[in-house]
């Protein structure tokens, strides 16, 4: 090279070479293509390879032309971080970040389930360089400071990261944290809490320097990232690259706009606050959308009280006073309602149905629940709400003052009107009462009617159905020796009608 030209160059280095220096970190932070000049990293610590190289060109005074490129820089490796940005439920930008802070726990190491927050994790501070451009150490942005908790802010909007260090043991396996988002005083949204647990780090097999694996399990029982790599329960998300993959945090708290608690809402309600045996209720399921976008799959359970009968062909449904198709199967006392139709963000879908109480029903509750389950459209997750309860009074109506006539047909071998152990049931016997209604005994000889309206009540006993038999002598009680009988049945009494008989050969020997 002749001496002109380097005279070029060591003149070009030496205008140029420490702004295009310190122009390279910058540009590397934002993945610019600045040309640049870089020079190896002096520390004893592993070092990671970037891959990205700096090319340059110029042309000097005489028309020279020159090209080169930099040698591949080397970076040091004491501290790994996993950047997050708080999202909406659909993955949109919150409108505004103020006041949010988002905190690094260490578990309380006296619960034993590992949900429970404890201390502050101690994190290694770092510094923001100064306006001189001393290479004083300094974090990652935004969070530049590493401070614990950060509060975030809108520019960046919702965007924070922690810094782990490797000599604090923080990055061994099976090292568990908790992450805390917390919104401003008097927001409307909750707190969110994410248990981060290490499971591979730098050292272990197949992992480098600066690639952390940790899994993610929401502790508030809602999604965590808008992927589609977590389920509503026991959520887990497998992040390969703590460096370069973000830990994507749901905002999931009540607004119109996000992912609300309660997106969707259930209300029962029946056409009646009372009934009685025989009636027939009408009740009323109300399903509102309270998300941003309309949902789907919608499952409707409802468990109805001892006593009521569900009517299948009452089903009924409508969205925005037009009907839809509404799919009732009944197990037991549970009946769960489908339908295809999709709720439109704000409407309410009404599934309408009829049950018939029984007689049982005054032995019930009259309290029935419902619950009800859809799912987002835009990103599958699933919200629920309830259960939603309706009470029907139950009034026992007639049933209320009915009563039981019990009654034996016997043989009377003593001719006192009463049943001994020696006196056996005639089975077969057909007794019948002044409605017209027919009873016959069981094997023992016994017969009883339930639901017998209070007063007085006449049953006769029909002979014919005891061939060789009559009606037996009673020396005590004359009116016994009638083949009826007259009883007095009190609101909610029990009465007894007994009928005593004996053979016909019996009769003749005495006569």
């Amino acid at each position: 090279m002749s001496s002109s030209k380097k005279q070029i160059i060591k003149k070009w280095e030496k205008t140029w070479g420490k702004k295009l220096s310190v122009h390279f970190l910058l540009g590397s932070l934002f993945n610019s293509c600045l040309p640049v000049i870089a020079q190896e990293a002096e520390s004893q610590t592993p070092k990671i390879p970037i891959v990205n190289q700096a090319s340059y060109t110029y042309t000097d005074s005489n028309n020279n032309f020159f090209a080169g490129a930099t040698t591949q820089l080397q970076a040091s490796s004491t501290l790994v971080d996993p950047l997050g940005r708080i999202l909406g439920c659909g993955g949109q930008i919150l409108p505004d970040y103020s006041g949010f802070s988002v905190s690094l726990y260490e578990p309380l190491a006296s619960d034993p389930t590992g949900t429970q927050i404890g201390n502050l994790v101690d994190l290694t501070r770092t510094e923001v360089p100064d306006i001189s451009g001393n290479n004083i150490p300094g974090g990652r942005n935004p969070n530049s400071e590493n401070r614990n908790p950060y509060f975030v802010g809108n520019n960046p909007p919702g965007v924070y990261n922690f810094l782990f260090d490797p000599n604090k043991g923080q990055l061994t396996p099976g090292k568990t944290y908790i992450l805390v988002v917390n919104p401003p005083s008097g927001s409307i949204f909750q707190q969110r809490r994410i248990k981060i647990r290490i499971i591979e780090s730098q050292g272990t097999e197949g992992i480098t320097n600066n690639i952390v694996r940790y899994i993610a399990s929401s502790l508030d029982g809602q999604p965590i990232t808008v992927r589609g790599e977590t389920t509503v329960t026991d959520n887990v998300v497998l992040v390969p690259n703590a460096e370069t993959v973000g830990l994507d945090l749901l905002a999931f708290e009540f607004t119109t706009n996000l992912c609300q608690p309660n997106q969707v809402q259930i209300v029962k309600s029946g056409d009646r606050a009372s009934a009685e045996p025989g009636d027939i209720p009408i009740y009323r399921l109300s399903v509102k959308n309270l998300a941003d976008v309309p949902l789907n799959s919608i499952t409707v359970t409802d468990t109805l009280p001892l006593g009521f009968n569900f009517v299948s062909k009452s089903v009924r449904g409508e969205v925005n006073g037009q009907s839809v198709n509404v799919v009732a199967r009944r197990e037991g006392s549970v009946i769960t309602f489908n339908t295809d139709s999709l709720i439109p963000a704000g409407s309410v879908l009404n599934i309408a149905y009829a049950a018939q109480l029984t007689s049982d029903s005054v032995r019930g509750s009259g309290k029935n629940l419902a619950s009800v389950s859809a799912i987002r459209s835009d990103n599958g997750f699933r919200t629920k709400d309830g259960p939603a309860s309706h009470q029907l009074k139950i009034r026992p109506g007639i049933v209320s003052d009915c009563g039981t006539i019990i009654g034996r047909v016997f043989v009377d071998k003593n001719f006192d009107g009463e049943q001994q152990e020696n006196e056996p049931g005639i089975p077969n016997a057909v007794v019948f009462m002044e409605d017209g209604n027919r009873i016959t005994t069981d094997p023992n000889g016994l017969f009883s009617v339930a639901n017998v309206l209070p007063g007085s009540h006449t049953g006769a006993l029909d002979l014919s159905s005891l061939p060789g038999y009559t009606i037996a002598p009673n020396k005590k009680f004359s009116e016994r020796n009638s083949h009826s009988r007259l009883v007095r049945l009190q609101p909610g009494g029990m009465v007894r009608m007994n009928f005593a008989v004996t053979p016909t050969f019996q009769e003749e020997v005495k006569k």
